[in-house]
């Protein structure tokens, strides 16, 4: 059995990083890519820290069971299915759904943390990270957390402001140097998508 590829694919909220990935999906062959993101792995809310107005902070590395992340990680590098229920970020209005994760040649690690996680970097036989500037991160976050979470707009704000910027600060931009391929999704990411999917092509002729 041919050895499994790790993408590791990181980089600050609004980054971009699941539209990258939707996008390398269609590109390639159906089955060729399997995506795990650390979105699934949140602990129950009433296991999240609340900062001092008692609002979750979900941008801590202790706010996701790593635990369970990387075992599945390794499973589905043993060529292993992986069942996870989908985790709906407390938002009432969603219905989780059943997960099935399906091993495949090439594995992608999506999320916050995975360079930050050493059980979960070592993993990784490349490493991207995505990167955009601050205001266009802010844009895309309150789009996303209005419409797919269903938080009002002064709560998105204040979340990015207190939780989301120092915690890439301090989890996340460091582990940039560590990077591979560093892609600025300022504007658009197409030839980056281009020169990746093209190295995914020729490792799955192999």
């Amino acid at each position: 059995m041919k050895k499994t590829f790790v993408v590791g694919i990181t980089g600050g909220s609004g980054s971009g990083k699941t539209t990258f990935i939707r996008k390398i999906k269609e590109k390639l062959p159906p089955n060729a890519v399997c995506v795990l993101s650390q979105d699934e792995y949140y602990f129950p809310k009433e296991k999240q820290e609340r900062d001092e107005r008692g609002i979750i902070n979900f941008d801590r590395p202790e706010a996701i069971d790593r635990k369970a992340f990387a075992k599945d990680i390794r499973k589905l590098i043993k060529g292993k299915k992986v069942k996870r229920n989908e985790y709906t970020f407390n938002n009432r209005l969603a219905k989780p759904k059943k997960l099935i994760f399906k091993p495949a040649p090439i594995l992608i690690i999506e999320g916050l943390f995975v360079f930050y996680y050493p059980e979960v970097n070592k993993l990784l036989d490349l490493r991207v990270f995505l990167h955009a500037k601050e205001n266009i991160k802010v844009i895309r976050r309150i789009k996303r957390d209005r419409i797919e979470r269903n938080y009002p707009l002064e709560d998105v704000l204040y979340r990015y402001e207190n939780h989301v910027l120092p915690a890439f600060e301090k989890y996340i931009l460091p582990h940039k140097e560590e990077a591979d391929l560093v892609i600025n999704n300022n504007i658009q990411f197409n030839m980056a998508l281009k020169v990746l999917t093209g190295f995914f092509k020729s490792r799955l002729k192999k």
